[in-house]
């Protein structure tokens, strides 16, 4: 499956973004998708993620009331509406694609596909 990821942008602090992954190739509906991030000097962590079914999701405690992820499989696309950002959400976020068998979590490991990713900054 591959990833396409868009909607980054400069954004005020208490602002809003929605970022946009499109999924393309075979079965591209039977996967998990989740969002990462990685600022400068910083490892790649989590944000969220969403089942194939778009039946569960999970977030990172730091976005957790912030942040929302959704999916329209109609499209082929996951979504991460981000409201009330901070300057400490800037960084580049990774959408990304685990196989519907496999465990639900927000792990990276068991995200086996990658889109490049789109920059967010939030100014304060």
């Amino acid at each position: 499956v591959q990833l396409q990821a868009s909607g980054g942008g400069l954004v005020q602090a208490g602002g809003s973004l929605r970022l946009s992954c499109s999924a393309s190739g075979r079965s591209s509906n039977m996967y998990h998708m989740g969002w990462f991030r990685q600022a400068p000097g910083k490892e790649r962590e989590a944000v969220a993620a969403i089942t194939y079914n778009g039946g569960s999701t999970q977030y990172a405690d730091s976005v957790k009331g912030r942040f929302t992820i959704s999916r329209d499989n109609a499209k082929n696309t996951a979504y991460l509406q981000m409201n009330d950002l901070k300057p400490e959400d800037t960084a580049a976020y990774y959408c990304a694609a685990a196989r519907a068998w496999s465990v639900f979590t927000l792990a990276q490991r068991v995200f086996e596909y990658w889109g490049q990713g789109t920059q967010v900054t939030v100014s304060s």
